[in-house]
């Protein structure tokens, strides 16, 4: 395949959004459809990306004390529903299985859509007194929801994911964890991904389904439109309640629980895609990519090319993530290929170069081309890796800034959306009708209200009664 039939492959971003996401998912080889419809087969080179996300957030949330667990995949329906408004923001997303073999079971199984229940029956088992606080658990898995409109990444059937849960002695201490775990998420984003959030707490009407609080990470892709990250929930004692997860406390009476959850998905994969990704491909910040480093032996047919890539691929690879193309494809189709992967940095050797004493380093963010002295690859390597992770927040955060717009009136407010997309922040009074009337007449939802808030007008947005919050809102995956 020529280059530009290969770049021909896929579809502009500007041309269309969601083809062009599409196109990078399937050509880059990180998923391909099954056959079961909004499920997907997620790829070795999207799982590896994800067992590197996994890894660094794993020994975060190790950091902070807590254990790994595993719970079951299916929940008794009459566990289910204890936790009744719990149940009621989940209904219309369960799985439910009603066969074990040919025989109809007497009560139907739901596969678990998040996993309160499960934590809330054992953690009746296994908490009794003041000493047994804090538990702080996590767990890597699966779940299910049977969403209409699927993407993937984004939206599908089944997702890969960590869900934590926590009990505390006090409201405070579960707030603080719930805090705390949303920075070790925004962490995550910023440190690791360079996605840059806004951080905020969830409206009533879009908290998560039985949480006294939710707080939020949002993040702002290419076409305008909000993608939630990840979210944290303090509880409250409502589980507790329901469940019976009591404990004598210092003063030896009886006590409910303060809980918290929090989980990350795969879903920030597509965040990922779309934040950095280009009409060539995926651009992949060097902290997440699988390959850091691709070496492609130029006329590797001449004698001691390969034997020079592998001695060099045994070097770097003590330091980085490197791989070596030594198949019989062209360099140029090679130079194509990892582009489209997004492999942070090509190097490039031939006769020529090596006779030279250097090499061709290529930056996948800029297409930059630097010849290095090979005596010095490894630490130039490691400066280009270190300034194109840089390279990658700062251009997201300016796309974010150059995307958000303070806005005081209605009027305003339904033009921006009309002819643009992106962040709004505009006071709302704290109302709900007015949050659901803005999204029946714009399509716009409330993200969140920053933790630090302004005062951009002394009225809401909508109805023009005093205001009581800053919101960040937007259009929304």
């Amino acid at each position: 395949m020529s280059e530009k039939q290969f770049v021909k492959s896929i579809t502009s971003r500007d041309e269309d959004f969601a083809q062009w996401y599409t196109d990078i998912v399937t050509k880059a080889e990180l998923v391909d459809y099954s056959s079961v419809r909004g499920s997907m087969i997620i790829r070795p080179y999207g799982y590896a990306i994800w067992e590197n996300i996994k890894a660094e957030l794993d020994h975060q949330i190790k950091a902070t004390g807590h254990e790994n667990v595993y719970m079951p995949l299916l929940i008794p329906e009459s566990s289910l529903q204890i936790e009744k408004d719990h149940i009621e923001g989940f209904a219309p997303e369960v799985a439910w299985v009603t066969h074990g073999g040919d025989e109809e079971l007497a009560e139907r199984l739901c596969i678990r859509p998040t996993s309160e229940v499960l934590f809330g029956e054992h953690y009746k088992n296994i908490i009794h007194s003041y000493r047994d606080l804090p538990k702080l658990y996590n767990q890597w898995a699966n779940v299910v929801r049977w969403e209409k409109t699927t993407r993937p990444f984004l939206r599908t059937l089944e997702f890969l994911w960590q869900e934590g849960h926590t009990c505390h002695e006090t409201e405070a201490d579960a707030e603080a964890e719930a805090r705390k775990m949303l920075e070790v998420y925004a962490s995550i984003c910023e440190d690791f991904l360079a996605i840059p959030v806004l951080k905020g707490t969830k409206t009533e009407k879009e908290k998560f389904a039985g949480a006294k609080h939710t707080y939020t990470i949002e993040s702002l892709m290419p076409d305008g439109k909000a993608l939630q990250s990840a979210t944290s929930h303090y509880l409250g004692d409502g589980f507790a309640k329901a469940f019976g997860i009591q404990f004598s406390d210092r003063e030896g009476k009886m006590q409910h629980v303060h809980q918290t959850s929090w989980g990350f998905t795969t879903r920030i994969i597509g965040a990922l895609i779309m934040v950095h990704g280009d009409d060539r491909g995926l651009v992949l910040p060097p902290k997440v990519a699988p390959t850091q480093v691709i070496i492609v032996p130029v006329a590797q047919h001449k004698e001691g090319v390969l034997d020079f890539a592998y001695k060099l691929k045994d070097q770097l690879g003590s330091q980085f993530r490197v791989n070596l193309d030594a198949s019989d494809k062209k360099p140029g189709w090679k130079f194509n290929e990892y582009e489209m992967k997004g492999v942070p940095i090509r190097l490039e050797a031939g006769p020529r170069d090596i006779e030279a004493g250097q090499v061709v380093l290529v930056k996948r963010d800029t297409g930059e081309k630097i010849q290095t002295p090979i005596a010095s690859v490894e630490e130039k390597i490691g400066e280009l890796l270190e300034d194109i992770q840089d390279n990658l927040m700062k251009k997201a955060t300016a796309y974010r800034e150059d995307r958000t717009k303070v806005i005081q009136t209605y009027a305003e407010f339904k033009r921006y959306y009309e002819e643009e997309n992106g962040f709004a922040q505009a006071m709302w009074c704290g109302k709900r009708e007015c949050e659901e009337k803005i999204k029946e007449e714009t399509s716009v939802t409330s993200r969140c209200i920053p933790f630090k808030q302004e005062q951009v007008a002394d009225t809401c947005v909508y109805c023009g009664e005093k205001a009581k919050h800053l919101v960040n809102w937007a259009k929304a995956y």
